[in-house]
């Protein structure tokens, strides 16, 4: 897992080159005024999703991780909090959906827990499992960009 800010002006450059190219999209765009949806960056190999959400209690959202692609998620507007664990591969599967390449677990252990301010970004790998679009202070809708990069890009 990563966590940073696009505004501190890192340099990109310790990165993989697929997370680069991810967060150089990030960077050059005004995420506030566009539609949501889904815009390819590099066809389905990396591809950004821009959606509004709200933020709801931890025991609400389930926590995921992905095989085939990591998130570089990105906060537009709103705050919030983002669970994280480790993957151990003994978590029990609540649910998978292979075509979104999705899976929610019934339950993780020694989770912590990010906060997350307009400009911050974290890179989830699939050895990560994550919990997003968790209340940091008060509900509050928010403004995202899941920017997917597939693992075949590493």
């Amino acid at each position: 897992m990563i966590f940073s800010s696009i505004k501190y002006g890192d340099s990109f450059e310790k990165y993989p080159a697929a997370v680069q190219t991810a967060l150089e999209y990030l960077k050059s765009h005004d995420f506030a005024a566009m539609e949501p949806g889904v815009y390819e960056i590099q066809g389905r190999d990396i591809y950004a999703q821009v959606f509004d959400a709200q933020t709801v209690p931890a025991d609400s959202k389930r926590a995921e991780s992905h095989e085939k692609y990591l998130d570089v998620q990105f906060l537009v507007t709103g705050r919030e909090r983002l669970g994280f664990t480790k993957n151990t591969g003994n978590y029990k599967v609540a649910e998978f959906i292979e075509e979104r390449d999705l899976i929610f677990y019934e339950a993780v252990e020694d989770e912590g827990y990010i906060e997350s301010r307009p400009g911050c970004f974290c890179v989830f790998f699939p050895s990560d499992i994550h919990r997003p679009e968790v209340i940091s202070g008060e509900p509050m809708k928010v403004r995202k960009v899941v920017v997917k990069v597939s693992t075949a890009l590493l």
